[in-house]
């Protein structure tokens, strides 16, 4: 049985880590978050010591080691995405290997920062990239390393994912916290769509405001059009006629692959492979993190070349503007 540490619990995702440490038959001994939403431990870890000032937190990790000879093998991280670097060097400086949701850090250059940490300290450092794991997506690697070698993919990448007001008083709505839409909600879409078509040729946006991002992704292996939105006013007519706040659509060759399903195992499946040392590493995080770097960071150039159909869509004010 392995000891766990998870900071961020009070946060959307935490859930499913407590759930992963509990399936994969380990013990969580401690968590942090600031805010005191954290009930759902009770469902997992009733025992576990939960803490709101980081400082007690940290005297706690040092009390259960010293004094009582508990030792820390991985601290989850599930945090919002701007602390997800310092999180980590805790987390390795305290003798543990990290486990932290997308995406592992802001910028590029934190990765070979992290590294050097690796080296140190002699742990790890393992991110979550569950889309790799789901089962369509791992037949549609395969449909394309067994077709024609030279084959060109044209995909389409659409996710809607509606949110209210309260999303841009949240640190999700600071481009400095979050890095923005297609860092937040978009980053594992680019790591799986890299993992399957290979490394980034062309990196092109043509919007991204607050509420939207779409560009032109060409990859060794596919020309993707991508469009991520949290606007409900962007939602197809159908989807929002069913009552429906989100949509989601990746089509290759016009065709769509359909995932909708096989999500809920996905973290426990990834700890599983963690747990083996066969999970995915700094290396295996760095295109997905410079592909969204480069995102933050390109002027849209508008509608112009090949965009996605969505891209179209009126533009609207931030909600707290005048």
């Amino acid at each position: 049985m392995k000891n766990f540490a998870l900071i961020g619990a009070a946060g959307y995702i935490a859930p499913r880590h407590m759930k992963a440490v509990k399936e994969t038959g380990n013990n969580l001994l401690a968590a942090f978050d600031p805010n005191d939403s954290v009930g759902v431990i009770d469902s997992y870890f009733p025992n576990a010591d939960f803490f709101v000032e980081f400082e007690r937190f940290d005297r706690h990790i040092s009390k259960l080691q010293f004094e009582e000879k508990m030792f820390l093998d991985y601290v989850s991280i599930c945090t919002p995405n701007y602390l997800h670097d310092s999180h980590i060097r805790f987390g390795l400086r305290e003798g543990a290997d990290a486990i932290c949701e997308k995406p592992l850090v802001m910028n590029p250059w934190n990765l070979d920062a992290l590294k050097e940490v690796e080296k140190t300290t002699g742990q790890r450092v393992w991110n979550i990239l569950q889309l790799r794991l789901h089962p369509s997506i791992i037949a549609l690697k395969k449909k394309v390393e067994n077709g024609p070698k030279d084959k060109i993919y044209d995909v389409d990448l659409t996710y809607l994912t509606s949110r209210g007001n309260w999303y841009y008083t949240s640190w999700k709505g600071a481009l400095n916290k979050s890095g923005g839409i297609a860092t937040n909600i978009g980053v594992h879409f680019y790591d799986m769509l890299g993992w399957i078509f290979g490394g980034v040729k062309e990196n092109i946006v043509h919007v991204h405001t607050h509420d939207r991002a779409s560009g032109y992704l060409e990859l060794e292996r596919a020309r993707v059009r991508w469009f991520l939105s949290i606007n409900e006013d962007v939602l197809p007519q159908e989807v929002s006629e069913k009552g429906q706040r989100t949509f989601r659509s990746i089509t290759v060759e016009g065709e769509e692959l359909e995932f909708s399903g096989g999500f809920t195992d996905l973290h426990t499946i990834s700890y599983q492979e963690i747990l083996k040392g066969n999970g995915f590493g700094i290396d295996e995080a760095r295109q997905a993190v410079q592909t969204v770097y480069d995102i933050r960071n390109t002027d849209p150039i508008g509608l112009k070349g090949d965009y996605h159909p969505f891209a179209n869509k009126k533009l609207v004010k931030h909600p707290f503007s005048r």
